[in-house]
């Protein structure tokens, strides 16, 4: 049996709606998570909101609302982006969830243990946004000579009383558990990332606050709660069982990747193995970070200049299955890539619609017309034998190979071919043509039509699952001597709306 793979994405902040980047780490953890049941994994899957911290005490007062009542509002739109995009996760956890602080006390309380905590007094910047630490040298300069963090968010002067964790005691281990484990921060350019901050030398960190009470309440060290990145990524474990073990924990951890943005790789690759470590808790196997989505044109998108993505605007008005599609295919995994409508119709049209879509519902509609309703048998001609070739080679060879390492656009594109190879075939072999002249030849090109299109709708259902499965319950199981019903388009043309004059 092949290797239970326990995947999380990043737990979103819910101080406002979901955004385009939040769709797409759900759309891609659920591809993966999805591709690897089709391998015959037990897959668990979890994703949720971080709901503690700062920016979600200032976020409800600025509402006139409880931070627990903002919480469970917002929340809630995360949770209905995930079901209408169809993500199948196992789990969607919530940090103010009551297992959740059990596990977060017992992380700090297993810390603790280890002496890797001192009570001190920090003084420093904070983010409250980014709800990070920064050092003095890591500040730029804004427009005014205001300082700002790396992320261009603003930063105050902090002074309050805090825990600290002894995270300089974990700067060798961290580099020798990644110069072991030369999978464990991927793509190769955030872990060269790492090891740069890790080389120039860690400060012990802050990891409690007193000058708010939204968060888990540290046990023994009343007036303190936890800092909200150490309670955050704590959800990876409570989700599976810690600190109480049992079978879902001896399955499933360590994890087999946490996907995450590459905005928050310190915290994953830095942070929580140096927690991890010291609570004597093995680490993930893998950290994953994607890059950002840009704006048409690769510019960053912001509210002042007018081209944020809204992504439940895209699915309601193209549908789940192209929103998916293209955010697979357009930006390859790992990198920054710009997205818009625009491009979204074009390339759904051109690879959805045009051409499998085309494909499939030309070969079934042909063969529904033509040959009485059932499935004809493939050919055993040389072409019938390479075109089937080509495409089990694709769909059960190079796509998966490619999605095992998040290098969807790459999977896809070798699927596209072997779509293209079909579309090939059909213009070669011009069944039309053959209806008349010989019509048992007519049969069997189509036979190796259907014999094809059947591996290339189980490749896609990780990525377009509702057009993918239509494909496939009309082709029944794409043998010979299947009855089939007439089909219908499973991948629509799409049209960009007008635009007001």
């Amino acid at each position: 049996m092949s290797k239970p793979y326990y995947l999380t994405t990043a737990i979103s902040y819910p101080n406002g709606a979901p955004h385009i980047g939040h769709a797409y780490e759900a759309i891609a953890a659920d591809v993966m998570a999805r591709f690897q049941r089709a391998q015959g994994r037990d897959v668990y899957f979890q994703t949720g909101t971080d709901e503690h911290g700062l920016k979600m005490a200032q976020a409800a007062r600025d509402q006139g609302m409880a931070p627990g009542e903002l919480a469970a509002k917002m929340s809630q739109l995360f949770i209905d982006m995930c079901d209408a995009l169809d993500v199948t996760y196992d789990r969607f956890i919530r940090t103010t969830d009551e297992d959740h602080h059990k596990a977060c006390q017992a992380i700090w309380t297993a810390i603790e243990e280890k002496g890797d905590f001192y009570l001190g007094r920090y003084e420093g910047w904070y983010s409250v946004r980014d709800e990070a630490f920064y050092d003095e040298k890591e500040l730029k300069e804004g427009e005014g000579g205001e300082k700002l963090s790396p992320e261009g968010t603003p930063v105050e002067w902090t002074v309050e009383e805090s825990w600290f964790f002894k995270l300089s005691a974990y700067q060798q281990p961290l580099l020798d558990h990644i110069a072991a484990n030369p999978d464990f921060i991927q793509p190769t350019s955030r872990r060269n990332e790492v090891v740069s901050f890790l080389e120039s030398g860690l400060r012990d960190l802050s990891v409690s606050r007193t000058s708010f009470d939204w968060g888990v309440p540290l046990p023994g060290s009343e007036g303190h709660v936890m800092y909200v990145w150490l309670d955050a990524l704590t959800n990876y474990i409570t989700g599976v069982g810690y600190p109480d073990g049992g079978d879902k924990w001896d399955k499933y951890w360590p994890a087999a990747c946490h996907l995450i943005g590459k905005d928050i790789v310190r915290f994953h690759c830095i942070y929580w193995p140096a927690f991890l470590m010291s609570a004597d808790i093995a680490l993930p196997e893998q950290v994953y970070a994607h890059g950002h989505l840009l704006g048409e044109g690769g510019i960053k998108m912001s509210k002042s200049l007018g081209n944020v993505v809204d992504p439940k605007q895209m699915w309601e008005r193209y549908g789940v299955d192209a929103l998916r599609y293209f955010l697979m295919r357009e930006v390859t995994f790992g990198q920054d890539g710009a997205v818009g409508e625009e491009a979204l119709v074009t390339r759904v049209n051109a690879e959805l619609a045009n051409s499998f879509g085309n494909l499939a519902q030309r070969t079934l509609s042909m063969i529904h017309k033509n040959c009485d309703g059932v499935i004809p048998a493939a050919g055993n001609a040389s072409e019938d034998k390479a075109l089937l070739d080509d495409v089990m080679a694709a769909a059960t060879q190079k796509l998966p190979e490619a999605f095992d390492r998040w290098a969807f656009s790459a999977g896809l594109e070798a699927w596209l071919a072997a779509v293209y190879a079909c579309n090939a075939y059909v213009d070669t072999m011009a069944p039309w043509a053959l209806k008349k002249t010989d019509p048992d030849r007519m049969a069997e090109v189509l036979g190796t039509l259907a014999a094809a299109i059947q591996p290339l709708a189980l490749a896609l259902l990780p990525v377009a699952p509702t057009g993918a499965q239509a494909i496939l319950d009309q082709l029944k199981s794409g043998e010979g001597g299947q009855p089939i019903d007439k089909p219908t388009p499973a991948f629509p043309r799409l049209e960009l709306p007008e635009q007001e004059a």
